[in-house]
């Protein structure tokens, strides 16, 4: 239901005259898509596809290699477009998707897309049941305990708000005393906790939490004004916007907060197999291919100009 909702309004997209904002240490204005951006929801994508270079196939560890198949673990109920299911409530699509079907053609392996909770992705790339993960996770130094990265996109965080509000948000105090939804134990709750610490030291008014565990209870929230902005990836919030006109993204943030952040593929440490997925993600952004996914689910903004292998993580939590 909730998907053939956002279909329809897809349409939507034309009327919005907006413009992007990329990631930085400091929020901006932001925006939902670029006016008459239209979102394929079927199941049958066209996805870009690459051709097979031998030289970095090669470089494949040789029990992967044998596999024939890169097995990617991705969260496919998340929110659009990131990776989630298609009008058929079954298929795979998203942004992340059509990078790693990329990177698997590069590597000369059919690409197996599973589509898993966020807490066996984790597991179950650690294990090696999953030889990596797309499915917008941020390179940190803790992760990377377990895990090698080879980073794609930049991590931006979006301040969501109703349509009708009259809000910019381009820094903590911007926030003292607003009711603001968050997921917990994420990236975004992190920068709130120290923004509405930095408010508190100034005498401002605190930020007020409130928790959603998922994409349809905070949007209630937002439209029946429960609470003044939601904060998450920008990705989701930008396509929401676009498609259904009913908020916008009046700011948005690096998901380091005050340093940067990178989305990365993900796989077990010392395997062998990172330096092939960042060659294979070299490729594509050396040939456009990058750029024209990218383009396609309107995150331009988010483009890295290289691929590198566990690039600098956000930092320990002390």
């Amino acid at each position: 239901m909730f998907k053939a909702r956002m279909a329809a309004f897809v349409v939507l997209a034309a009327l919005l005259a907006v413009t992007g904002c990329g990631a930085g240490a400091s929020t901006t204005d932001s925006a939902a898509p670029n006016a008459g951006v239209k979102i394929n929801t079927k199941p049958d994508q066209h996805r870009e596809r690459a051709q097979r270079v031998d030289e970095i196939a090669k470089l494949v560890p040789e029990p992967i290699r044998a596999q024939g198949a890169l097995v990617v673990g991705t969260t496919g109920n998340t929110t659009p477009p990131l990776s989630f299911r298609a009008d058929d409530d079954r298929t795979i699509i998203g942004v992340e998707p059509d990078i790693a079907q990329l990177v698997a053609d590069v590597l000369g392996l059919r690409l197996d897309l599973r589509a898993t909770s966020w807490e066996n992705l984790f597991l179950s790339v650690e294990t090696g049941q999953y030889t990596a993960g797309f499915s917008n996770i941020t390179v940190t130094e803790e992760r990377k305990d377990k895990y090698d990265f080879a980073g794609y996109r930049k991590d931006t965080i979006a301040f969501e708000v109703r349509e009708d509000r009259d809000l910019t948000v381009s820094g903590p105090a911007d926030l003292a005393g607003l009711r603001v939804g968050v997921s917990a134990a994420t990236n975004q709750e992190q920068i709130l906790l120290r923004w509405d610490e930095r408010n508190k030291a100034a005498g401002l008014s605190p930020i007020q939490f409130q928790y959603y565990p998922n994409s349809n209870d905070y949007y209630l929230a937002l439209r029946s004004g429960r609470i003044d902005t939601y904060v998450g990836p920008n990705p989701g919030a930008a396509y929401h916007a676009a498609v259904t006109g009913e908020s916008k993204v009046v700011g948005t943030v690096s998901g380091g907060g005050d340093v940067p952040a990178e989305i990365a593929a993900m796989t077990k440490k010392g395997n062998g197999l990172a330096e092939a997925l960042r060659r294979a993600l070299a490729v594509v952004i050396g040939n456009g291919q990058y750029a024209e996914v990218l383009r396609r689910w309107d995150l331009a903004s988010e483009a890295v100009p290289e691929s590198r292998v566990n690039p600098p993580g956000l930092p320990r939590q002390k």
